[in-house]
Order: structure tokens, then sequence, then C-alpha cells
């Protein structure tokens, strides 16, 4: 290409860049673009509804560092790694990131490579054969295509604003998933440590009981005691043996439920030391208050960003009921033979051509999509402030949970050591003649009870403090 003809190009380029350029700025004086997004006001209390929780704030703190059992965080550090509905959720940031990654690249124009030929046979009477030499038309081109839009009503940066807003809720939703998972993981584990109590006291006090149905049998053979007392213990001892079965097939589905979400075929041993002694959690932990619900709760999070995806979406709708202006430009090789497809400059050409495109009538597709635009942003809208009251309400119902189970387990305890006292000295009495066999019976069957209940209780109050943890946001920080 000579400098000539180059020239001529460049100045067509300008010549076309100015048009759009005004063309795009009186229609922009016309029109006003969607407003920027702006999180709805939302009245959140001071404090949650319910007890007062002090110390510092829980969701702050690692799993690894807020629960205390080693068992139960190695537990957790292989569902983290390895749960299904985990990995799912790292494939959709993956996914969304696909998603942000071409958005990104609107502004850029489009560059696309075409080599095209063709060669067609007239006929000599057909009317577009001129002479003898039209009879055979061939052609040749090879042309590079460049176009590129003005994002003049911010099209473009709106599908960009939404596809971060959803690179951003995939990522929030999965630390929703996981601190799901830290939490069921959590609550999982004291539920089998619960069973494994149960099944204990019961077997030790099925010990017991067959101890008491032998002192009775001796008692029957001196005539102390009637067959009554002896059928009764004995039934005893059959209903405290009937539910053994039945404690370890509960025991069996919570350790295959815990080897499922840490991603291992049902089966897999779980390992765990018995009882609940020692410290499982730290004391003195905070839930903070409502308004950092924001900050640190993932679903509320992913509900925010979704709100944010679909005021973007909204805006690109809207963008496309107004003009849009793009600049063509193509250039290339064009000959009529192959010979002299090559030859430069003869056979370079270039085009260059500006377009503003306004729609007129689209069946009203255009002013749909922009109404339900509208409606899928005031849905998410109301997703976020009905997560947000959800949230405030789980904080407030575990705080309480959280206090009154802590009430309950001293009530339960002191009530053990009482009831294990009687017990033992119902059995003195009973052996020195000054109680009778119902008296024992009584006093070993209420501290059966007492002893399950004081585990379920024990059960019941970490379950709470773990379903806390993930109420206030914890578990997906590192």
């Amino acid at each position: 290409m000579n400098m000539l003809e180059s020239g001529r190009i460049r100045d067509r380029i300008q010549k076309v860049t100015a048009f759009t350029v005004l063309a795009g700025c009186s229609i922009m004086s016309a029109c006003s673009p969607v407003k920027e997004y702006r999180r709805p006001e939302v009245q959140l209390p001071e404090a949650y509804p319910g007890p007062a929780v002090s110390g510092s704030q829980m969701a702050e703190i690692p799993y690894n560092r807020f629960f205390l059992d080693t068992d139960l965080r190695d537990l957790i550090d292989t569902a983290v790694v390895s749960n299904n509905d985990m990995l799912i959720a790292l494939k959709n940031i993956d996914y969304a990131k696909q998603s942000l990654n071409s958005a990104r690249l609107g502004n850029l124009p489009s560059l696309n490579l075409q080599v095209t030929g063709s060669s067609t046979a007239y006929s000599e009477h057909s009317s577009k054969a001129q002479s003898s030499a039209d009879l055979n038309a061939q052609d040749y081109t090879a042309a590079l295509a460049a176009s590129w839009e003005f994002d003049i009503w911010a099209k473009i940066n709106n599908r960009k604003k939404a596809a971060l807003a959803e690179y951003l809720r995939s990522t929030d939703a999965a630390r929703a998933v996981r601190t799901r998972l830290v939490s069921d993981v959590a609550q999982g584990y004291w539920n089998l440590k619960m069973l494994d109590a149960q099944i204990n006291i019961t077997r030790r006090n099925i010990a017991l009981a067959d101890t008491t149905l032998t002192m009775m049998r001796l008692q029957y053979d001196a005539g102390n005691v009637t067959s009554l007392a002896v059928d009764q213990q004995d039934a005893r001892l059959q209903s405290a043996k009937l539910s053994i079965p039945k404690l370890e097939a509960s025991r069996s589905a919570q350790e295959n439920a815990l080897a499922i979400l840490t991603g291992k075929m049902p089966g897999t041993p779980v390992k765990r030391i018995a009882g609940f002694s020692g410290k499982s959690v730290p004391d003195s932990l905070g839930a903070g208050v409502p308004l950092e619900l924001l900050r640190n709760r993932p679903d509320v999070r992913a509900a925010e960003e979704s709100l944010m995806s679909q005021h973007a979406s909204m805006g690109a709708a809207k963008a496309m009921l107004y003009p849009s202006l793009t600049i063509t430009a193509q250039g290339g090789l064009n000959s009529i033979s192959t010979s002299n497809w090559f030859t430069t400059p003869g056979s370079l050409f270039g085009i260059v051509s500006g377009s503003v495109l306004q729609p007129v009538f689209r069946r009203g597709e255009l002013t749909a999509q922009y109404n339900q635009s509208k409606i899928r942003r005031d849905q998410a809208e109301l997703t976020f402030r009905q997560t947000l009251l959800k949230s405030v309400g789980e904080v407030s119902d575990a705080l309480t949970q959280v206090q009154k189970t802590g009430e309950q387990e001293a009530i339960a305890s002191r009530r053990v050591a009482t009831l294990r006292q009687a017990a033992k000295n119902s059995r003195l009495l009973f052996q020195s003649g000054m109680a009778t066999y119902l008296e024992v019976i009584t006093a070993e069957s209420d501290l059966l009870q007492a002893e399950l209940d004081l585990a379920d209780v024990q059960r019941r109050r970490l379950s709470a403090m773990a379903e806390l943890y993930r109420a206030v946001g914890g578990g997906w920080k590192e």
C-alpha cells in the first residue's frame, strides 16, 4: 500500500470516528442512564433479641481455633477438601469466572479473518454476462474485519458489573456452603459422641440391673422377696437390652452421614474419644451486632451480590432500547484471479463505515425484557431483605439455645450426681433389708434416664454453639 492510499484510509477513519462520537454525544444528552447501585435501606436492631453473649466476636475466629477437639478439626479439614457439595460450589466459581473474563473484554473491538473464493459460470444469454470474458467470473478475497461499539449507555459496562457481581455471588455462595458444612460436621460429630455415651450408659446400667437381678434371685431363694419382684427386675433388664440395638443403628447411620459429608464411602469409621469431657469450644465468645452480618455472613453477602447483578442487568436491558453506535473497518486483498491475488498494491482494498442503529419496532421484545429485568431486580431485593431478617432470627434463636441448654446442663449434672448417690444407697439398704426391691428399681431407672438426658443436653448445648457460630457467619475465614 502506497502513502497516498494509506492517507486516504486514515482520513476516512477519522471522519467516521468524528461522526459517531458527535452522534453519540447528541444522543447521550437526550437520555439518562440507569442510576448506580445503592444498598437498600435496612432497619437492623442495635443488638440481637434474646440473651447477650459477651467476648470476642466468634465470626472472626477460624474453625480450627473455634473447635478445640482435634478429632473434630481433622474431620472438618477432610470435609472442606473432599465434600462433593463443596466441590460443586467451587466449580460454580470457576464457571462464573469464565463469564467474568469474557465480559471484561467487552469494550475491545471484535476481529475476524475471512478468506473467500468464488467462481461463477454464466450462459452466453445471461443478463449478467456483458461480454464473453464475463461468462466465467471469479472473485478471491482475504479480509481482516474489525467492529467496535461505543458503550454510550453503559450497556457493556453493566454487563461487566453483572458478571462481576455473579462471580462474587458464587464465591460467597461457596463460603455459605462451607459454613453450613462446618456446622453440620460438628453437630454430627457431637451427635455421634452422644450416641456413644448413651450406649455406654445403657450397657453399664444393664450390668447393674443384671447384678440386682442375681441378688433378687438369691433373696427369692431365701424367701425374702416374691417371684413378682424377680420378674419385674428381669423385665426391666430386657427393656434396657432392647434399647441397645436401636442406639447402635442410630450410631451406624450417623457414622455413615459423617462419612458422606467428608466425601468418603459409608462405613468408614470416625475417629473419636468417648465422652464430652474437656472443653469443646472456647469460653467468652460474642455474637457481635446485626449490622456485622452484612460483612460476615456469606449468604447475606451472596443475596446482596445477586441484587447487584440484577441491577446491572436491568441497566443493560434499558440500554438495548437506545441507539447503538458502531464503527466497522475491513481491509485485505481482493482479485478476480488467483494469479493477481497477492499483487500489491493493486489488490489491496479498505472499507471504513460507521452506523447508528435505533430499535423502532421489535414486537415489544425489548420493552418486555427491560420490564422483566426490573421485576427480577425487585425480587432480588426482597430476597436480600428476607435473607437478612432470617439471619437475625437464626442468631437470636441460637443465642437463646446456647443460654438455655447451658442452664439445663448444669441442672442435669446436679441431678445425675444426686441420683447416682441415691442408687448406690438403695442397693446398700436393700442388701441390709432396709429398702424394698421397688426402691432399688426406681433409683436405678431414674439414674439411667438422668444420665441419658445429660448426654442429650450436652450434645444440644454443643450443637447450639455450632449453630450460633454458623449463624453469625463463622467458619469460612482462614
